[in-house]
């Protein structure tokens, strides 16, 4: 009806703006609240959750019995609902929105629903009722070419998943964790520091299970859920596998020390779960008599310590790469997630390094005076208004761009010089461009600094 004949009707009607943002966040709130009966949790706006509860209903009395605990904790937070049991997600669907008169067999109550439970276009559903196809029983018994040749083939594949003849599944909101357990309480518990020794507790469970498996965990995820429907989440990773509860206890300890946001137990935490997301095999360490484990085990934890405290983007390892470009050799990635590569090249004893310590990105431009043509290198340079006198250089050393850049026209040869000044500074300067092939007036840089 209009606003103006519902204040008609009632005149102290309180009118609120429809916000469709507010209502997704209280359904993905809700969502992450019924993550306590499966993980297998979907959103099905504007208004519904779908869970698959297969297997879940041990401690509930069975499905039915665990539909009863959902309504009861609905209904503390001031919410009503209308729950329906089926053998595919359409199936549930359908029935809690459409379903008028209870049947005893689900399969029986999916019949005897109307087309409307299909939710076709206007079109389609209208077409349909004239052909005097008015519940699902009656496209049951019509042969699935007729009904895809008349009204096509969105109906009847929506007709065959309402029915559980094709393949339906759930996908949940979240990925699902490789392993997980869980602490539930009659009574909630209020103390943060209660919760986390309860989360330690859960640590030495996942550390038996871990080691039974021969695995070790990667990523960590604690989820504290509220007995009001808030549920917040911890997570922890290693840059190495780990089953070690005193590891896990330390960095979930620090994790939360220093989360801007503290965790709120409002009324209380009625369930803990702590889930394995990344699992990587994990074999037996043999100490070496120079102490070589011991060090990198030292080292992961720091990291491990570094990337909770400053987060994880904020603390990298370079790793190289397997390319000529001097400014794509070597690659940062976050220190937690880097593989362990294999040692760097080292020159040779008594060698200077081929390449600096420290790259300008990007490199930065020079004016080079007394340079021979056309592949010499320069007697003398000004660089951030500094005018160097060069002694000694080593090169040219010529690298070329991609091949699949030069065949496109893009890319220019690059001479580099490792070069001395008067004072002893050593610099790595070079020429972009060849002389009267790729440029006439080729212009230089400097690219990086020699420690």
């Amino acid at each position: 009806m209009t606003l103006a004949d519902a204040r008609a009707l009632v005149g102290d009607l309180a009118v609120f703006e429809h916000d469709i943002q507010a209502d997704q966040r209280w359904l993905e709130r809700l969502a992450d609240y019924c993550e306590r009966y499966t993980p297998m949790v979907s959103c099905d706006p504007p208004d519904g959750l779908l869970l698959d509860i297969t297997g879940c209903g041990y401690g509930y009395d069975g499905e039915a019995g665990l539909v009863r605990d959902v309504e009861q904790r609905f209904a503390r937070i001031g919410m009503t609902m209308k729950a329906a049991l089926a053998y595919a997600p359409e199936a549930a669907h359908a029935l809690a929105r459409f379903q008028t008169v209870p049947a005893s067999d689900e399969y029986l109550a999916v019949r005897r629903l109307g087309i409307t439970a299909l939710e076709a276009e206007p079109e389609t559903e209208t077409a349909l009722r004239r052909a005097g196809l008015k519940t699902i029983a009656d496209l049951a018994t019509r042969p699935s070419a007729v009904l895809t040749a008349r009204f096509g083939d969105e109906t009847t594949d929506k007709l065959a998943r309402l029915l559980g003849k094709a393949d339906s599944r759930i996908t949940p909101r979240r990925p699902l964790p490789a392993l997980a357990v869980e602490r539930r309480f009659a009574e909630p518990i209020a103390k943060v520091a209660f919760a986390l020794d309860i989360l330690t507790a859960l640590a030495g469970e996942t550390a038996q299970i871990l080691e039974s498996r021969s695995n070790g965990g990667r990523r960590f995820i604690a989820r504290f859920f509220r007995s009001d429907g808030a549920v917040r989440d911890i997570m922890v990773e290693t840059g190495l596998p780990t089953r070690d509860p005193a590891i896990l206890e330390r960095l979930f300890r620090e994790r939360v020390d220093a989360l801007a946001d503290p965790i709120d137990p409002g009324f209380g935490f009625d369930m803990i779960r702590l889930g394995v997301a990344r699992l990587e095999p994990i074999a037996p360490t043999q100490l070496q008599l120079e102490g070589g484990s011991v060090a990198d085990k030292e080292v992961a934890g720091l990291i491990d310590r570094l990337s909770i405290r400053l987060g994880r983007n904020r603390v990298h390892r370079f790793i190289p790469r397997d390319t000529h470009i001097p400014e794509q050799a070597e690659l940062a990635l976050p220190a937690i997630e880097a593989p362990v590569t294999a040692a760097w090249k080292e020159p040779p004893e008594g060698e200077p390094p081929m390449r600096p310590i420290h790259l300008f990105d990007p490199p930065q431009p020079i004016e080079v005076i007394g340079a021979s043509v056309p592949d010499g290198p320069p007697a003398r340079f000004r660089w951030r208004r500094t005018l160097h006198e060069i002694i000694h250089y080593e090169g040219p050393e010529r690298i070329a761009p991609l091949w699949w850049r030069m065949a496109q026209g893009e890319g220019l040869t690059r001479d580099y010089f490792r070069i001395e000044d008067v004072r002893g500074r050593r610099f790595w300067i070079f020429r972009h461009g060849l002389y009267g092939t790729e440029r006439q007036n080729p212009g230089w840089y400097m690219h990086g600094l020699f420690a």
